[in-house]
């Protein structure tokens, strides 16, 4: 009988000294003729799906509708026109900037906005279906040119004034049909450039140009949400699932390297996801059943009664796994069930004040199944797996209100956020008893931003205040380290800022200077601000009068509080451990150069250097934290002292090309290094993160009859390990001890990984259907891995005497991995 086992995705839990192996995906079976029977049957039943579905379908008209606003200002612009390229159609918006296109054949195009006095704008890859299109809308920016006759077009790839490099973004076709991503967010970002994933590829960790998972920051329509994923490393921000819904999104917008003031607590990466509104005129409905989870979305108007349209929407959705049945039914080591909710409001109170409501949350509960039969991986993952039930919530309410002379506009953002985390292991996990770690842990922030902003000719000027509670508590039992404490805190954060930017010559020349400083009411220098004024400068030049090429460069500090696991950390008598503990310091320098190739395709070749000054150093391990935070662990919850360096330098080169021609590609190379040092200055070790070469392209073809092919392909250099202390491990299984004193001796092979999605939609009348195969690891590429270990048992699970650590034989894991996908929009 062939056993089903789980294809392994590394676990490396520093905090318990503990590794494992899980991937929550995808099952396939130890044997290879019965796996590749079984692909050979999905894909024949996928084929089936798609040649049936086309003798049902017609080829269906669609309708598309949205705004057209003032980009500065956000004043609707009536009488702008805007158009279907390649084609006849058209519309005008009315009196409040909206419009209405009917009749359109179902396929994909460019859609283009204009009016006279504004850049024309192109948006590209705009998808047209039956039923289920979500608006789309525009911003103009006013043209230099007074000229009537002359037309200028927007560049494509917007810059920001304040990060006018660095800055990526992806639409929400390339979100939506993202190869190798099961529909999740957090994996789609990692084919943006300079970003990778932990080792294997298959954790949600943002690392960004050799930063920690730690250092990034993210937003959800202006507020701030702590954490992104299911199963999440508390201290950190990554796991295996992302739990953001592809369908809520018009885009993903990353800043590395260079970010606006406005921002606070970063030093690699700033990711805004922005959330469409609800449609105002109709109820819609979307359902995405994948191979880990159903969704369903709602989005329609409240308050309507007759009228055509609403000043109030909503959309909200709801996702479930059936992963725990699946692994249960067939006998694998663990179950990760999880929940997760997202949903936004929209008011328009008036005509120059909008109420924006909007939040998420996830519900999670990892624990272990009992096996049928011995297998030394499986009962290793079994042993060593934490037992993890966890909540998250966050909600928040922005008001923007915009001055009645189009001047300028405030905003002013309250949100809170919570994390509840039950972290456990047991010497026993299926029985749930002889328990060696417990940390028992509630993070909450309450947070208030007021940002104003103020139009001045070509000067744009804001400023802005935040007031932040962190309530934190922690209930710790480690046996390992002897640690054990029952503590809470409660302090508040603060900062403000200032940004001001101007353009000269016709908008050719940018720069843009900014200011901020943040204190704390907690750490021993926290209210000490000089210690953290973070000045920026950035700037653009275009060269030509085609403005064609352009150089692009910045300069930043930045400052980042250690998470409250750090701060939070008691000794056994009671003492706050970390109180003396700093904010991290970075120091950024990007220079780079950029050439639109065509309207719609860039090259960008960047250098960046980041200087890292005050990062924790575990006192216990000798390790820096960098080096940590892509596991299944509870970050920085023990002694550190802030002592430690980092840097990380290299070279980024991007080609990008927006959907024309039928396809659309990235295409991006990433060569960098990344060190950290521990307590001598001198000595910098190469880091977890420091794989030197990483390289992606992503892609897409649409061809006739709404058939679609994705493709992405990753390869990641050799990555440093730390080795396992096999003698420590021996004396305190299943908990895995690292022995840092050696990271870096060793390094994984390189990571390559090809992953395809074959998209088929039929448009039905006033619905849509679209049927997806994804294929992972296509080219069936053995994926890299650290050695496993595992207590030396007979061939009946018992264990061997006297007790010994046995090296898990390396098993295959170069599958080939199908899934397919059912996506229905009505």
């Amino acid at each position: 009988m062939h056993k089903p086992l789980l294809v392994t995705e590394n676990i490396h839990n520093k905090s318990f000294k503990q590794f494992t192996s899980i991937r929550v995906y995808v099952v396939v079976f130890t044997s290879k003729r019965t796996h590749t029977i079984m692909t050979k049957r999905l894909l024949i039943c996928t084929m089936a799906l798609f040649f049936t579905g086309q003798a049902l379908a017609f080829q269906g008209l669609g309708e598309l509708s949205g705004s057209v606003k003032d980009a500065k200002t956000g004043e609707t612009i009536p009488g702008a026109t805007v158009q279907i390229l390649e084609t006849t159609l058209g519309a005008v918006t009315n009196g409040q900037g909206f419009y209405t296109i009917k009749n359109i054949p179902a396929k994909t195009y460019s859609v283009q906005a204009s009016f006279v006095g504004y850049e024309t704008v192109i948006r590209y890859n705009i998808v047209i279906k039956s039923g289920g299109v979500p608006d789309l809308n525009f911003e103009l920016k006013e043209a230099v040119s007074e000229l009537e006759e002359v037309v200028v077009t927007a560049n494509p790839f917007e810059k920001i004034e304040e990060t006018p490099l660095s800055i990526q973004k992806l639409s929400a076709e390339e979100i939506a049909t993202y190869p190798g991503g099961n529909n999740d967010i957090a994996k789609v970002v990692q084919s943006l450039p300079g970003v990778s994933g932990s080792i294997g590829g298959f954790r949600n960790d943002v690392i960004i140009r050799g930063g920690a998972p730690n250092e990034n920051v993210y937003y959800l329509d202006g507020i701030e949400i702590p954490n992104i994923n299911h199963f999440s490393t508390q201290g950190s921000a990554g796991g295996p699932v992302g739990l953001l819904n592809v369908s809520f999104f018009e885009g993903v917008t990353l800043s590395t390297s260079a970010f606006g003031s406005q921002y606070d607590n970063v030093l690699s990466g700033v990711l805004q996801f922005d959330q469409r509104n609800g449609n105002n005129r109709e109820l819609k409905k979307n359902i995405r059943i994948g191979s880990s989870e159903t969704a369903l979305t709602l989005e329609g108007p409240l308050f309507k009664k007759d009228k055509e349209s609403s000043n109030t929407s909503f959309i909200v959705s709801a996702r479930r796994s059936y992963l725990q049945l699946i692994f249960e039914l067939i006998g694998l080591p663990i179950l990760p069930d999880y929940w997760d909710y997202q949903y936004k409001v929209t008011h328009k109170i008036d005509d120059y004040n909008e109420l924006i409501i909007t939040g998420l949350g996830s519900i999670d509960d990892f624990r272990v199944n009992e096996l049928d039969e011995f297998d030394a991986e499986q009962q290793a993952t079994q042993d060593q797996v934490p037992i993890i039930k966890q909540k998250s919530n966050t909600i928040g309410a922005s008001w923007k209100s915009r001055f009645k002379n189009g001047s300028g506009f405030t905003r002013l953002t309250l949100s809170n956020n919570i994390l509840s985390n039950d972290f456990r292991r047991f010497t026993d996990n299926l029985n749930q008893t002889g328990l060696f770690f417990r940390n028992e842990s509630t993070e909450m922030e309450t947070k208030l931003r007021f940002n104003y902003t103020r139009f001045l000719s070509h000067w744009t000027v804001s400023w802005g205040t935040s007031l932040q509670n962190v309530d934190y508590s922690n209930a710790t039992i480690d046996n390992v380290n002897n640690f054990q404490f029952d503590n809470s805190i409660n302090f508040f954060r603060y900062g403000a800022f200032g940004q001001a930017n101007r353009t000269f010559n016709d908008e050719r020349l940018s720069l843009s200077l900014g200011l901020r400083f943040d204190g704390n009411t907690f750490t021993d220098d926290g209210n000490n601000i000089f210690r953290t004024l973070s000045p920026r400068i950035s700037g653009s030049y275009t060269f030509d009068e085609a403005r064609k090429w352009s150089l692009n460069a910045s300069l930043g500090r930045y400052y980042k509080i250690p998470p409250y696991t750090i701060l939070g950390f008691t000794t056994n008598g009671g003492a706050f451990a970390n109180q003396n503990a700093r904010y991290i310091r970075s120091d950024h320098a990007v220079l780079g150069l950029e050439y639109l190739v065509t309207p719609s395709a860039r090259f960008t070749l960047e250098g960046f250097y980041k200087k890292y000054d005050n990062y924790p150093v575990s006192i216990t391990d000798g390790v820096s934290l960098a080096n940590l935070g892509a596991d299944f662990s509870v970050l920085g919850n023990e002694p550190i002292a802030s002592v430690g360096l980092g840097r990380t330098y290299g070279l980024e080169f991007l080609y990008q090309k927006k959907f024309t021609n039928n396809y659309y590609a990235i295409l991006a190379y990433t060569y960098y290094h990344s060190e950290y040092t521990a307590f001598d200055p001198d000595v910098f070790l190469p880091s977890s993160w420091d794989s030197r070469h990483l390289l992606t392209f992503t892609g897409g073809y649409k061809w006739g009859r709404n058939w679609e092919l994705s493709l992405r392909t990753r390869y990641l250099g050799t990555t440093p390990f730390a080795p396992v202390d096999e003698a420590a491990t021996l004396a305190n299984y299943p908990s895995i001890i690292i022995d840092y004193s050696r990271i870096g001796e060793q390094r994984l092979d390189a990571f390559n990984q090809t992953d395809i999605r074959i998209d088929k939609k039929w448009n039905f009348e006033k619905w849509t259907l679209d049927i997806f195969l994804e294929i992972q690891n296509f080219f069936s590429q053995q994926i890299p891995d650290v050695p496993q270990y595992g207590l030396a048992r007979d061939a009946q699970g018992m264990e061997l005497a006297p007790r010994m650590l046995m090296q898990i034989t390396e098993l295959e894991n170069s599958s080939v991995l199908p899934s397919i996908g059912v996506v229905i929009d009505f």
